[in-house]
């Protein structure tokens, strides 16, 4: 059952009062993107959803969380109009979707696929939609993967060159929030607003406000991240924080980047050494894949045409 949302205001241009039970409810059109449509029950259904993913979601406002699921329904909307214009052939094997799905949803304790339908059943999500969701992520990622795979640079060498090199190395777990600057805004202006509201209301619920990474919905937590996969840049950044405290704005293919150190270790490692360089190659990899997916997603958001019903 949905649960009933009063005076939601929606961009300070509106109230819209929403009750929705188990045996009706009032379905109005909010937005249109091009030509596909965001409704009101749409954005319940996103709102409930992102409940459940993250607990940091139950305690923000009502008229922050309406806004960040309408946003994150935008964001999939402008993903699903491009991956229509790009992708002929929008079927995915089962398994690999299944594989993905548990992977996913892994913190959840959901070890099959029958868990997994399961747990968003008795919380009144349709299983369904959430399968529709990983499924527009697989495709988004097949058409960056295609579109960008030769601009992809991992230095092999140097790789193995740190690999053989020290005995021990640090790992952090961190979190992270990517933004834009405007064209009407000012980078220290913005930051300034991020960071208060870090101070306000903690790392993880600003991420949902701010965030335009796909972590954004999570809080933006990363988890543990290898110094060896990590750019210089960054961590010279992250090693002079401590526990708790974030970096400033880091200049990074689409956008700006501020990490928040959560815990750090020092591991010993013991490692086949052709896996250890192939996994750092992976996730070296994915990581320029998500900043090429960010560039991509700004370039395609100018031709959309977003209005408000």
């Amino acid at each position: 059952m949905i649960k009933i949302i009063k005076n939601l205001i929606i961009l300070g241009l509106f109230s819209l009062i929403i009750m929705v039970n188990s045996h009706s409810s009032e379905n109005k059109i909010l937005l249109k993107i091009n030509n596909e449509i965001i409704t009101s029950v749409d954005i319940l259904n996103e709102l409930e959803y992102l409940q459940i993913i993250n607990k940091e979601f139950k305690n923000i406002k009502k008229e922050e969380a309406f806004k960040i699921s309408k946003n994150s329904l935008i964001k999939e909307k402008i993903k699903q109009i491009e991956i229509k214009r790009i992708i002929k052939e929008t079927k995915i094997d089962e398994n690999v979707l299944e594989n993905l799905i548990l992977n996913y949803f892994k913190d959840f304790e959901i070890l099959s696929i029958s868990d997994f339908e399961k747990f968003f059943s008795i919380r009144n999500i349709n299983p369904n939609f959430v399968r529709e969701k990983i499924k527009l992520e697989i495709l988004w990622n097949q058409l960056i993967y295609q579109k960008y795979k030769h601009n992809v640079k991992i230095d092999k060498q140097l790789i193995i060159s740190n690999l053989k090199k020290n005995d021990r190395q640090s790992e952090f777990l961190i979190s992270e929030i990517l933004f834009n600057v405007n064209e009407n805004e000012n980078l220290n202006e913005k930051f300034n607003k991020i960071k208060n509201s870090i101070k306000e209301i903690s790392f993880s619920k600003s991420a949902l406000t701010y965030s335009i990474a796909d972590t954004a919905n999570k809080g933006g937590k990363v988890g543990w991240i290898s110094e060896s996969v990590l750019s210089k840049q960054i961590y010279n950044e992250l090693i002079d924080l401590t526990v708790g405290e974030h970096t400033k704005p880091i200049l990074v293919p689409g956008g700006f980047l501020i990490l928040q150190l959560l815990d750090l270790r020092e591991i010993t490692k013991n490692f086949d050494l052709n896996k250890e360089i192939k996994k750092i190659v992976n996730e070296k990899t994915n990581q320029q894949l998500n900043r090429f997916s960010n560039i991509y997603f700004n370039k395609v958001k100018k031709d959309i045409t977003i209005n408000e019903l």
